[in-house]
């Protein structure tokens, strides 16, 4: 079994940071990558940032210059660095994890980022 607990979201102001933290435990064989989503209410789920093994990385377009993802493989761990907050990027924060190179094999429980103006 595989679990995935996050950390670190919480209420913020805009224009200020915040750092998730998403940890993988249990059977894992390999991790292609890791990543996170998001939704935010009466939206669909979109990605926000995915980072492979190999550190590889790729964000969505509204989130590119303001996020940072990166990878700590030798804990499982993977970070969202996210500065400049803005009230548009308020959603719930879900970290995945890539097993097989085809998207998210597992998710997260989610965490709640608020972003107040």
């Amino acid at each position: 079994q595989v679990q995935l607990v996050e950390s670190g979201g919480g209420v913020v102001q805009a224009g200020g940071s915040l750092r998730l933290s998403c940890a993988a435990s249990g059977s894992i064989f390999s991790i292609n990558a890791m990543g996170w989503y998001r939704q935010a209410p009466g939206k669909q789920r979109e990605l926000v940032a995915g980072i492979t093994s190999g550190g590889s990385t790729n964000y969505g377009d509204s989130v590119k210059v303001r996020f940072t993802i990166s990878i700590d493989n030798a804990k499982n761990t993977v970070y969202l660095q996210m500065n400049s907050l803005q009230s548009e990027d308020t959603a719930v924060y879900y970290c995945y994890l890539d097993t097989t190179g085809w998207g998210p094999s597992y998710w997260g429980q989610g965490t709640q980022v608020t972003v107040s103006s």
